[in-house]
């Protein structure tokens, strides 16, 4: 019973930083080519990396996150863990498009980010799905990404 608690509350770090830094990188491929004003292209970056490394890391994380947080677990979805790890995508979802609106809508700014709801919600399943992908696909990554 001890060693069940002591697992639930251990922290998945490396793999959680990788894959939110391959969804980042994603995310900012994307946005290069849409984001013509250099300073805008790197404060987007910015915000993606971080937003995309935190939403990996609490999806990683789940039974971490609902021990530190107990308040979360008693929601009766979002106290699940795919409640959560659902709850976290759409949270990215609409971080996502907001950022992309507010650029947009920025006199003098770039043409605009021309982010779309599908480009959000892939971001956000990616972000959802990271945590049941890794096991299939760390075997194929270089060894200092496991």
């Amino acid at each position: 019973m001890a060693a069940q608690a002591a697992q639930a509350t251990s922290i998945i770090i490396k793999p959680a930083i990788w894959a939110g830094l391959i969804i980042a990188i994603y995310e900012i491929v994307l946005v290069h080519r849409d984001v013509h004003v250099a300073t805008h292209r790197m404060a987007h970056a910015l915000h993606a990396a971080i937003f995309a490394l935190l939403a990996t890391f609490v999806n990683f994380n789940v039974p971490f996150v609902l021990n530190a947080f107990p308040a979360i677990s008693k929601i009766p979805v979002l106290g699940s863990t795919i409640g959560l790890r659902i709850a976290v995508g759409f949270v990215m979802m609409i971080k996502i498009h907001a950022a992309s609106a507010a650029v947009r809508g920025m006199h003098g700014s770039s043409v605009g980010m021309k982010e779309s709801w599908i480009h959000s919600l892939i971001v956000a399943a990616l972000t959802v799905i990271a945590p049941y992908a890794w096991p299939m696909i760390s075997p194929a990554l270089p060894g200092f990404m496991r």
